[in-house]
């Protein structure tokens, strides 16, 4: 019996391709956003036009049944679906106001209703004990240490921490300059201990790994290049097992999510807190609120005579 021939995947037209490129060019001379962020963008662009070329269509030509027909035909998560509709409606949201009488095919499609979750935080005794892994008697393990120093105390997103170049720490003053999303600056102050295990590390082990260059990063791996976003991911894992704390319980984000709650916990302001994490809107900063309440409940309920 013939096994049917696997069927190509439909080109997307050679004009969506080119308005995909326009549209791209215009979100990020208008916002500047992050690299990922234009090539999440462009792929999600190009995945809705390979699919309507295979039924004739353009992006320019689509209509909400359209829309609506691909989302379904979609095997995703809803928080995928969702990220893809915001991108949609930006696309044609940017035709629409470029193109007097363009009708939006995206106004009258429902949004997916995402569940809300929480950010994990680790509880400040794991954090200690996290802090305290890496063998800081070693080149890798002082580095590794100064690391999770620095992102616990000025919670720092991974990309921003492992993309920090030499130039953005000023030790007098113990204050960093980071560099967020949408290209936007902003001072962070950097903690005594943390700014202890840094010095250390410039004067001990980065010299090491740099092998007599001048990397321009400030954290370097083995080779003596910057470090990824997945060299940190491994470190952190690793160092936290070997403490106890449970695989499953970690992210990426662990440490910057630990310590917006712990601030939070010992009465920080939330303004300041939105500062401090780089959040243009409050209301991306007020989740960790919910989790310091998540928090209260579960210590009145274990404590509590009435809990």
């Amino acid at each position: 019996m013939k096994q049917s021939a696997r069927k190509e995947p439909v080109a997307m037209t050679e004009a969506d391709g080119q308005d995909i490129e326009a549209f791209i060019e215009r979100v990020w001379s208008e916002d500047g956003l992050a690299e990922r962020t234009l090539e999440a963008y462009r792929r999600d662009l190009e995945i809705l036009a390979r699919w309507l070329a295979a039924r004739g269509r353009r992006l320019r030509t689509a209509r909400r049944e359209d829309l609506s027909a691909f989302h379904g035909s979609q095997p995703v998560a809803v928080r995928s679906m969702a990220r893809r509709q915001s991108v949609f409606r930006r696309y044609y949201a940017s035709v629409a106001r470029n193109e007097p009488g363009f009708e939006d095919p995206t106004l009258l499609i429902e949004r997916p209703k995402t569940p809300r979750s929480l950010p994990k935080a680790l509880a400040e005794r794991e954090i200690e004990g996290l802090l305290h892994a890496p063998d800081v008697s070693s080149t890798l393990g002082l580095r590794d240490r100064a690391m999770l120093e620095l992102m616990y105390a000025s919670g720092l997103r991974v990309s921003e921490l492992v993309e920090l170049p030499l130039t953005a720490l000023n030790t007098r003053q113990g204050v960093l300059r980071v560099t967020g999303k949408g290209g936007k600056d902003r001072l962070v102050p950097v903690g005594e201990v943390a700014l202890e295990y840094i010095q250390s590390y410039l004067q001990q082990a980065r010299p090491v790994l740099a092998k007599g260059r001048q990397p321009q990063a400030l954290f370097l791996s083995k080779r003596g290049e910057g470090m990824t976003r997945q060299m940190f991911w491994t470190l952190v894992k690793r160092h936290a097992v070997s403490v106890g704390i449970n695989g499953k319980r970690i992210s990426p984000h662990v440490l910057r999510h630990s310590f917006a709650t712990h601030l939070l916990n010992h009465g920080a302001d939330l303004r300041a807190l939105q500062m401090l994490l780089g959040h243009s809107a409050l209301s991306t900063t007020q989740i960790y609120t919910l989790v310091a309440k998540e928090g209260l409940k579960r210590l009145h309920a274990q404590h509590h005579p009435r809990g």
